[in-house]
């Protein structure tokens, strides 16, 4: 399954959800996340359904594992991917703990790979059309994955968004004088630039333990 969504459950008869495919829930303490693992798989088994064997994972992850395992030696916390993005642990300017979204890689090579197919089935149509496609693309982008701390991996999609355009309308003729310079411009026009698009996490609304 491709897609990520909600997970759902119905313990009623006659109701289709669609199927949901990852789910992350944090603990505070081991034992906890244990149990829960077994009482979910439990749960599972009464609808003949199971956990994924190599999707389903534990991991240490927040403030004190990453303190923990540098006190063992045991390097930095696992990253994991969720809905698009990788999360890691790390820190702030202010060198206090923070949880980094930054966009999957995965998911970055999977679109990329689509703008490049979209770009071959548009050769021919006119610049300012394709511009002005592209350019709604980035916006979407930039309204999804435009967490704070992620302006690096916005700014990368911009780019090869940019070089693969240029790629192909370097394809229209064997005898182009289109020059990464001038292509330039053309970015400048239709491309926007890489912008955060959502708010800092509210400290009004921390919990402390």
């Amino acid at each position: 399954m491709r897609r990520e969504l909600h997970v759902r459950f119905c313990e009623g008869g006659g109701v289709k959800l669609p199927p949901a495919t990852r789910r992350a829930v944090g603990f505070q303490h081991e034992t906890e996340a244990r149990r829960f693992w077994a009482d979910l798989a439990e749960r599972f088994a009464k609808f003949g359904l199971e956990l994924h064997p190599a999707k389903t994972r534990l991991l240490e992850f927040g403030r004190h594992a990453a303190e923990e395992r540098k006190r063992n030696g045991r390097g930095k916390p696992e990253s994991f991917d969720f809905l698009g993005f990788t999360h890691i642990c790390g820190k702030t300017r202010k060198g206090r703990f923070a949880v980094l979204r930054r966009t999957s890689r995965k998911r970055l090579r999977r679109k990329l790979g689509e703008i490049k197919i979209e770009l071959r089935r548009r050769l021919h149509v006119p610049v300012p059309e394709v511009g002005k496609w592209l350019g709604t693309v980035l916006r979407g982008h930039f309204n999804y994955y435009g967490v704070p701390q992620n302006s690096a991996a916005l700014n990368t999609f911009r780019y090869f968004v940019s070089w693969l355009w240029w790629r192909a309308l370097r394809r229209r003729s064997q005898k182009t004088r289109l020059t990464w310079e001038r292509m330039g411009r053309l970015v400048a026009r239709y491309l926007p630039l890489a912008r955060i698009t959502h708010p800092y996490p509210s400290v009004r609304f921390r919990l402390s333990t």
